[in-house]
C-alpha cells in the first residue's frame, strides 16, 4: 500500500504545500510542534532516509536547505531546527522546525492546534519566501489551492461524479471509529435543496429524523477525532492514525462548513461528520457510538 506521503504526491490527498520540484515536496505538518513545522520528502517512496543513494540524499538536503531559508524568513524564529525520526510514516522525510529554544524540538511536547486559515497563511507566506529566494525555481503552493493538492484527474473529469464523494469513499475504506465498540465509517452524501442553510435543525430531515423529536448536538471535527489522530491512534497503530489525519485534513480543507452532528440520546449515538462539497452536496461519513 502506498504511504500517506505517496498519496499526497499522487494528488489523492491534500496538503498545505510550500515547495515542490520534480523530485521533492515540502508541506506543513498538520500536527505541528510549532507554527511553520514543515516536512520535506523525496517523491520516490523509500522508507529509511539513509537507504537513499548518496546523490538523492544530497539533493534532498539541498532542497531542504532552500525550504528552511523560506521558513526562517516567513516564521519568526532564531533558527530552523532539523530532525529525522522515521518511525511514524514509512516514507523518508525531514522535519524543519522553527525554534527559539531547544525545547521547541522536543517531539514529546504536546502538538499544537493551528486553525485552517492560519495554516493556509503560513503555507502561502513560506512558499512566497522560497520562490523569492530561488527566483521562482521552486514551485510553491498555488494561489487557487494554497492549502492542498487536487483530486485525481480521473475523478475530476467524471461528468456527474462528485470528486469529493469519491475521495471520501477511498479515505474511509476500512476505518473504524472506536468508542466502547467499533463502528465502521460509512460514507454518505445528500443532495441539497436550493437555498439550503446549514444548521442542525435543517440537517436532521436530510438524515431521516424529525427536529421536533430528535436530539442533535454539534462538535468540532478535530475534537471528535482527537484520540484517533493522536500519534499512536487509539489502537497503537501509527498507520491508522495517519489515515485518520488524512481524512480529517481532507474534510477540513477540501469541504466547507465541516461539522460533527451527534444525533440521538442515551447510550447509542449516531455521529454524522458532514461538509459541503464543491458540487453542492452534503457529504461525509457516519458512525455509531456506544457511550455508557
Amino acid at each position: 500500500m502506498p504511504s500517506i506521503f505517496s498519496r499526497i504526491v499522487a494528488g489523492e490527498l491534500p496538503a498545505y504545500k510550500v515547495a515542490e520540484d520534480e523530485h521533492h515536496l515540502a508541506f506543513l505538518d498538520i500536527t505541528p510542534l510549532v507554527e511553520g513545522h514543515t516536512l520535506v520528502m523525496p517523491k520516490r517512496e523509500v522508507d529509511y532516509i539513509f537507504d537513499l543513494p548518496a546523490n538523492e540524499l544530497a539533493a534532498l538536503h539541498q532542497f531542504a536547505q532552500r525550504v528552511a531559508r523560506g521558513v526562517k524568513e516567513a516564521v519568526p524564529c532564531r533558527r530552523v531546527g532539523v530532525a529525522v525520526i522515521g518511525l511514524e510514516v514509512p516514507h523518508a522525510h525531514i522535519h524543519l522546525i522553527p525554534m527559539n529554544r531547544v525545547s521547541d524540538m522536543n517531539f514529546a511536547n504536546e502538538k499544537i492546534k493551528v486553525r485552517e486559515e492560519r495554516m493556509k497563511e503560513l503555507a502561502a507566506a513560506i512558499s512566497a519566501k522560497i520562490a523569492e529566494a530561488s527566483g521562482g525555481e521552486i514551485l510553491g503552493a498555488k494561489p487557487a489551492a494554497a492549502a492542498g493538492s487536487q483530486a485525481p484527474q480521473s475523478a475530476q473529469a467524471a461528468g456527474d461524479t462528485d470528486a469529493a464523494v469519491e475521495q471520501l469513499r477511498a479515505l474511509t475504506d476500512g476505518l473504524y471509529f472506536v468508542s466502547e465498540s467499533e463502528s465502521a465509517l460509512t460514507p454518505v452524501s445528500y443532495n441539497l435543496p436550493a437555498g439550503f442553510q446549514l444548521s442542525p435543525d435543517n440537517v436532521l430531515p436530510l438524515l431521516g429524523h424529525s427536529p421536533a423529536s430528535t436530539n442533535v448536538e454539534t462538535q468540532e471535527l478535530t475534537y471528535f477525532l482527537r484520540n484517533h489522530t493522536a500519534d499512536q491512534g487509539v489502537l497503537g497503530n501509527v498507520e491508522l492514525a495517519n489515515r485518520f489525519k488524512a481524512l480529517q485534513m481532507f474534510m477540513k480543507q477540501e469541504m466547507e462548513d465541516t461539522q460533527v452532528y451527534r444525533v440521538g440520546s442515551g447510550a447509542q449515538i449516531e455521529a454524522y461528520v458532514l461538509g459541503k462539497t464543491s458540487a453542492g452536496k452534503l457529504a461525509g461519513f457516519k458512525a455509531t457510538l456506544i457511550e455508557t
